[in-house]
């Protein structure tokens, strides 16, 4: 996919998160900031993190936007007996008993990871090498994902019953996380509405593979001033409570703070987030419009924050 210049590409760009926005529309009420963040995930090369309690139309939102998309879907159905192998593939003899690998549902363009934290981290693990290096491991060859390649995750919260804490690798290797809240009076309205009557809206695929990664190459092209490289690195540093820049909240709430891709992420997330809203490059103000559902799930409270109710959105609000 090529464009006469990068203003072009931006301003395509721009449209086409345009179009996404209203075919989605078409099914999910609400859920603005949502949307917004996944798609940006989309246009960063990056994946995501559904959190809510059940029926806040996590999965059928991720399933929406696969629709918009002419990209390969495959959803896997995260269980307590899952194996890695159930995600990834597996050798197996034919029948001439030659081994011949199979490939798992993880080989597609978009991955839905539905409740992910419903299986134990042996296999939530399977999916890191993926989410990493866009390839599988099996019996010791190397198999290439498909690009673009996505994960988007949702996750039932922790307090819930039958559920699994994430690793922190797997959880650092999500660009954002995403807190799905109840809707509002008149939003549930609309949503009963719509969901009880004998039609279905129809969402048309918008956007091509290609033209995805062409997207996100131009993301990576947009050029950023160095104070803003500065104000979110600086920011990241600020999560860390033994660092030169910690604050006395930092010092008194949390027992480790965001790593390095924190900072990538942040930068990244901000670019397009002024493409989308139709500036050439990002400022501060970009940064902060993405820095909690990017640190949230990166920092570590310690005691004294659980004891104190102290969350990590009140936290992170702060240090911004």
């Amino acid at each position: 996919m090529k464009f006469s210049s990068d203003v072009a590409a931006a301003e395509a760009l721009k449209e086409s998160y345009e179009k996404l926005r209203t075919e989605i529309g078409k099914v999910i009420v609400g859920q603005d900031e949502t949307v917004r963040l996944l798609l940006t995930a989309i246009f960063c090369q990056g994946h995501c993190l559904l959190v809510g309690v059940p029926g806040l139309a996590k999965t059928l939102l991720i399933q929406t936007i696969s629709n918009a998309l002419d990209l390969s879907f495959n959803r896997i159905q995260f269980t307590p007996d899952l194996m890695p192998s159930d995600i990834l593939g597996s050798e197996t003899l034919d029948n001439e008993r030659n081994f011949r690998f199979v490939r798992g549902p993880v080989f597609a363009n978009i991955i839905l990871a539905d409740e992910i934290n419903r299986t134990p981290p042996k296999t939530q693990s399977a999916l890191l090498e993926a989410m990493q290096e866009y390839a599988v491991t099996v019996a010791g060859q190397k198999h290439a994902l498909s690009r673009p390649f996505f994960v988007l995750a949702t996750q039932n919260p922790i307090e819930q019953e039958g559920t699994y804490p994430l690793p922190e690798a797997q959880l650092d290797r999500f660009m954002f996380m995403v807190t799905l809240d109840y809707p509002s009076f008149q939003e549930e309205l609309n949503i009963v509405k719509a969901t009880t009557a004998d039609s279905r809206p129809t969402v048309n695929k918008v956007i091509s593979g290609a033209e995805i990664e062409a997207f996100q190459h131009l993301v990576r092209r947009v050029p950023v001033a160095d104070n803003v490289v500065e104000y979110a690195v600086k920011l990241v540093h600020k999560t860390r409570p033994n660092g030169e820049f910690a604050s006395a909240d930092t010092k008194s709430y949390l027992e480790w703070g965001a790593g390095p891709r924190a900072s990538q992420n942040l930068i990244l997330a901000a670019k397009c987030n002024a493409l989308i809203n139709g500036k050439y490059s990002p400022d501060i103000e970009d940064v902060k419009a993405v820095a909690a559902p990017i640190l949230r799930h990166r920092i570590v409270r310690n005691f004294r924050a659980e004891a104190e109710g102290i969350s990590s959105n009140e936290i992170i609000k702060r240090l911004v």
